[in-house]
């Protein structure tokens, strides 16, 4: 069954943020992920969520969401991510 990391982000400091949007897609990449959605600001429809923007990304499995989460490579690239945005992330699965 596939999953889903979905990303509610603004960025803080777009400079220190560029070597995260630089060196994430490789790692996205090598477990499996795709980029459904990358960044773009959505139109809020209902309710009074108002994300600035938003990134969904698909992988073949929850374990492999998982295993993304948990690269150490990627570590590093989180906590920049962490140190330049205003986040919150989720996973979730799909309906396969």
């Amino acid at each position: 069954m596939k999953a889903y990391l979905v990303l509610d982000f603004s960025v803080h400091d777009f400079p220190g943020f560029m070597p995260y949007v630089a060196e994430i897609p490789a790692l996205i990449d090598l477990h499996g992920g795709r980029y459904i959605v990358r960044g773009d600001p959505p139109m809020v429809i209902e309710g009074d969520w108002a994300p600035e923007r938003m990134v969904i990304l698909e992988f073949p499995s929850r374990e492999a969401a998982q295993a993304f989460l948990a690269d150490p490579d990627a570590q590093p690239l989180f906590q920049l991510r962490h140190r330049t945005t205003n986040s919150k992330l989720v996973l979730v699965d799909g309906c396969d």
